[in-house]
Order: structure tokens, then C-alpha cells, then sequence
């Protein structure tokens, strides 16, 4: 069954520094945009010049990826993103983006009534019954949050050894935090505001979730840049899954093609860098 990430759980990338022993890995400490295509692979450029039109489906209650926004207008990172695909594949007469709620999309895509969903779908392997996906174009890493005065840098895995590590209990992360850094004393929480209250107050050496979330956190006014990223992005599949993907029909793999195509351009090109650095201020990587 096919959910969205609103609901938590993301992430995975190839990363270049060693993490804890088994599947977790951890990249350098500085916060970078993600880049997730091999520069030395080059996709094919597609025809689509029998394509009568590209529609794309989404919604609008998932900022910053789709909402809309103080002129009432469609906004947000996934349009940015389904526009310079259509800019990029030379079919921009031809494509349209259209907002639905989140229950109607696959309906709509079955119908007919769009050609691909660009809302945060995840490729599971039951999802993948249904749709047929893009390459991932963007993943979440689980972080470490300190408190400034005491936030370490660099690889911190064995630096945690007896501290106070805050997690949301009962998610993905507390099952990475207590596999791979067994090491730290586990304080669960069942509210995000209640151990983002702790580590404020001194009561946590460190909070460890999902980066995209934290972000959000310390850029805003609650954080009161009481704290930050401690070490680097940790990302494992096999926990956290594999990202955000476009979706179209199972019966469409030339278009999942041209959509590859489109996202690697748009990656090399660094264009998916402003749009990642524009809603995203402060970068979870």
C-alpha cells in the first residue's frame, strides 16, 4: 500500500565515509546538496515527440514539496521540479500540473486523467504492484541534533558512548539508534515537540531522527538556534526505504525513462541544487 512521506519514515543514498558496522553509512560532517546520479553514467536522450501531452498530479497540503502559496497559485518544490522536467525534456506547451487530494491520485492515474504523480509516493515493493517509478531524485538521512556547546563534528558514532540520545519511539529511527549506536542510553518519546523540549532543556546529549524534520526544526522559532547537526547524514535503506520517485502507469516505461533523463539533466546541470537550497535552508545533508 502505497503512503507519503508526511508519514515519516525516508532516505538512503551512496555516501563516501564509513559509518557503523552493517548497513548505516555516514557522510562528511558539512551539509551539502544530495547528489544521487553517477556523473560517468549518461542516460539516453528520449523522443517524445508522439507524447500528446504530460500531466502531472499532485497536491496541495505537503509543503514545501506542494502548496499553495500566498497568491493562490500552485507552489512549491515539486512544481518547480515537474516544470524543469517538462523545460528539459522540450515539451513545455505539452505539460500541465494539476492538484488533487491525495486520495483521488490513483484513481485519476488509472483513469487516464494524468500521465504521471509527482506527491511523495513511496517505491515499496507493494506500491511498485501498482505504479511504475522514476529513479529516486531526492532521499532523508536520519541526523544527530546537539546542543550548540557541546554538538561534535566528524564521524561521532563512538563519541556517543553513555550519552542521553532522544528518538521518537516506536519509528524507524529508534530501531537504527538502538541497532547501530547501542552504545547510547535511548530515551524515547512519543511527540516530536516533547523531545525537541528535552534536548532544549538539557535533559539529552543529542536527538536522532529524520534529517528533513529536524532541519525544519532548528531553522525555525522554536529552536531558538539553541542547537545543531551533529556529524553527518546516516541513511539505510533497509530502514529508513529508498525515496521520493515519480510514478506513472506500470504500462508506461518510456516515459519512467524520459523522466530519468530529466531529473539526471536537471541534476548535473545544478538546477536540482537552487531548487533544494531554495526550500530547504537549512540542509539536512
Amino acid at each position: 500500500m502505497a503512503f507519503q512521506w508526511r508519514s515519516l519514515l525516508i532516505a538512503s543514498m551512496l555516501v563516501a565515509a564509513a559509518g557503523p558496522a552493517g548497513g548505516a553509512r555516514a557522510a562528511s560532517a558539512e551539509p551539502q546538496v544530495p547528489v544521487l546520479w553517477d556523473a560517468k553514467e549518461r542516460l539516453p536522450k528520449p523522443d517524445l515527440s508522439a507524447l500528446p501531452r504530460l500531466r502531472f498530479l499532485t497536491t496541495t497540503d505537503f509543503p514545501p514539496f506542494n502548496f499553495i502559496d500566498g497568491t493562490g497559485k500552485l507552489a512549491g518544490f515539486h512544481i518547480d521540479l515537474a516544470r524543469a522536467i517538462c523545460a528539459e525534456l522540450g515539451i513545455v506547451d505539452k505539460c500541465q500540473v494539476q492538484a488533487l487530494p491525495w486520495a483521488e491520485l490513483e484513481g485519476a492515474l488509472e483513469k487516464g486523467e494524468g500521465e504521471a504523480i509527482i506527491a511523495g509516493i513511496a517505491a515499496t515493493p507493494q506500491s511498485r504492484q501498482t505504479y511504475l517509478f522514476s529513479r529516486s531524485y531526492l532521499q532523508f538521512p536520519a541526523r544527530f541534533v546537539m546542543p550548540r556547546n557541546i554538538a561534535l563534528t566528524g564521524p561521532i558514532s563512538g563519541k556517543l558512548r553513555g550519552k542521553r540520545v532522544g528518538v521518537i519511539s516506536g519509528s524507524a529511527h529508534e530501531r537504527m539508534l538502538r541497532d547501530y549506536f547501542n552504545t547510547v542510553q535511548v530515551v524515547a518519546f512519543d511527540k516530536p515537540e516533547d523531545l525537541y523540549a528535552a534536548l532544549k532543556a538539557g535533559k539529552l546529549d543529542a536527538a536522532f531522527g529524520d534529517g528533513m524534520r529536524l532541519a525544519f526544526w532548528l531553522g525555525g522559532s522554536d529552536a531558538a538556534d539553541c542547537c545543531r547537526f551533529a556529524g553527518g547524514p546516516y541513511l539505510a535503506p533497509e530502514y529508513l526505504g529508498t525515496g521520493m520517485a515519480i510514478a506513472t502507469r506500470l504500462n508506461d516505461p518510456a516515459l519512467a525513462a524520459a523522466l530519468d533523463y530529466a531529473l539526471q539533466e536537471i541534476s548535473m546541470k545544478g538546477t536540482f541544487a537552487e531548487f533544494y537550497l531554495r526550500y530547504f535552508p537549512v540542509s539536512f545533508y
